[in-house]
């Protein structure tokens, strides 16, 4: 979905509240946590996709009330980092694949790979530096 069509049917502004950005940062920080500690095998592999997506979403939408914004549709997250920080388009191609394995996971069932974790793990580590790094400044 591109920014056009969300910032007219998604999103909306609000207050910037930085009680609740630290709030959900600190929930994802809690999920960050258990998901790096989580043994990556065949089984928990979906979980662990379905986890690092829930952490980038997280920090998303922290990104946009920091904005003064509110999504209600996780595209519009990703439309939002990728209108306002083009910089990043790599990240967000990543964040797009992400959650379209997390929806595989969710809505279909589907086992993603442990080896997709595996080797993308450290890309969404990175993206959730990134994330952290803007929401910081």
């Amino acid at each position: 979905m591109d920014w056009g069509t969300c910032s007219k049917e998604h999103i909306k502004r609000v207050e910037a509240d930085r009680e609740k950005i630290g709030s959900i940062r600190r929930i994802g920080a809690a999920r960050l946590r258990l998901t790096r500690e989580a043994r990556l095998d065949d089984e928990t592999a979906p979980i662990i996709a379905w986890d690092y997506y829930e952490v980038i979403k997280e920090l998303l939408t922290a990104l946009l009330l920091k904005n003064g914004l509110k999504s209600d549709n996780h595209e519009c997250l990703i439309a939002f980092f990728r209108k306002n920080y083009p910089e990043h388009e790599y990240e967000a191609g990543m964040m797009h694949q992400l959650k379209e394995a997390r929806n595989r996971v969710t809505y279909d069932g589907v086992f993603v790979k442990k080896d997709y974790v595996a080797n993308n793990r450290a890309e969404f580590e990175h993206i959730i530096g990134v994330l952290d790094r803007l929401l910081d400044e």
